[in-house]
């Protein structure tokens, strides 16, 4: 399964010519995988809002950036849970067309960056193998790094977004034996399946204050006021 194939992704979702990894796949995208347990509420969030941010940053989302998601007990063909939707919908993304997928082998060796929600996600995506452990964090984990990482020790973004998002990566595993969290749960984000909107919508704002400063990273583009 391919993202531009399944329309979970965006990307130039082109082949041919392109230069590949040794996996077979283009050099010229970078993935973000975000993953969580049922993939229906916490990584559908994290995944739309990226997409939603990046092209508030760039006007469009592109430059070989692709997004996705998929759950380690991953309710494969479900939608997303209607309180996702409304918190999607306050942030102005978009929640249209989303199907729940189960993690699987060839997701994690396609993706670049793999962003869970947990602790016990990010070990099982590591304990699947395919050197996933170098491009795989906590979301608020990987905030954490970012924050400590100078921008302008980044590529520019006009020398590609895919070279600057790799540059990031490399950068955020360099320093995470250095920068650890001030307590276990400060890498957590709390699955509130099941829970009340109210509760949906502090999750979605925990979300968002994790997923601002890896956007502007990214992008190289602070948020907009």
């Amino acid at each position: 399964m391919t993202a531009p194939e399944s329309g979970r992704g965006i990307g130039n979702g082109e082949s041919g010519a392109e230069e590949t990894t040794t996996f077979g796949f283009p050099r010229d995208t970078f993935r973000i995988l975000h993953v969580s347990t049922g993939n229906v509420c916490r990584s559908p969030i994290t995944e739309r809002l990226t997409r939603h941010f990046v092209s508030q940053r760039l006007g469009v989302l592109g430059g070989g950036l692709i997004v996705e998601s998929a759950g380690t007990w991953g309710h494969e063909g479900a939608p997303m849970e209607s309180h996702a939707e409304t918190v999607l919908a306050d942030f102005g993304a978009d929640p249209s067309g989303f199907t729940g997928r189960e993690l699987l082998d060839e997701h994690v060796i396609r993706a670049d960056l793999v962003l869970t929600a947990t602790r016990d996600h990010r070990a099982q995506v590591i304990s699947m193998g395919h050197s996933a452990g170098l491009r795989t964090f906590t979301l608020k984990e990987f905030t954490r790094l970012v924050n400590a990482i100078d921008p302008a020790t980044l590529p520019p973004l006009d020398e590609g977004l895919v070279m600057r998002a790799r540059a990031l990566v490399r950068a955020a595993a360099a320093l995470r034996g250095w920068l650890l969290a001030p307590t276990a749960e400060a890498d957590e984000v709390y699955d509130p399946y099941g829970a009340p909107l109210p509760f949906f919508r502090s999750i979605g704002d925990e979300i968002h204050q994790a997923l601002d400063p890896v956007v502007t990273a990214l992008t190289g583009v602070p948020t907009r006021a």
